[in-house]
């Protein structure tokens, strides 16, 4: 069962400046992305360039990836979920339909959070074709 989200109430217009320079070069994604679900995660905008994780138990449950109380850094990747990509475009949490890349370049300097050499290294093997670089 898949995260749902009210398509009717009236959305706010989230713009940051960041978004095109978190995102380096696209080059694909998941096709129509996913409307995540935001249980439990506190952060009122999700950013571009924030990890996306998808549950293995059911492959229909996507969700952004936690935070660590204060929101200063990524949380432990929860038991049963794997990296599936990053956040194209910053949006609130109360509407939560993300472009998700899965092969392309970002800047991770300029993505919401630090990534860890743990994370960097699981995030490789999970999605190869999704780099993260700084110059």
């Amino acid at each position: 069962m898949g995260a749902t989200a009210n398509l009717s109430k009236t959305g706010e217009v989230v713009g940051f400046g960041l978004d095109s320079v978190v995102i380096v070069n696209y080059v694909g994604g998941i096709p129509g992305g996913r409307t995540l679900d935001v249980t439990d995660f506190a952060p009122e905008i999700i950013k571009a360039g924030h990890l996306v994780i998808r549950s293995t138990a059911d492959e229909t449950l996507f969700k952004p990836m936690p935070v660590v109380s204060g929101g200063n850094a990524y949380a432990s990747l929860p038991s049963n979920f794997e990296y599936v990509g990053v956040v194209v475009n910053s949006v609130s949490k109360e509407t939560p339909f993300v472009g998700i890349m899965n092969h392309g370049t970002f800047n991770d300097v300029a993505a919401p959070y630090p990534l860890t050499n743990e994370i960097k290294a699981a995030l490789k093997e999970a999605v190869p074709t999704l780099i993260p670089y700084h110059a």
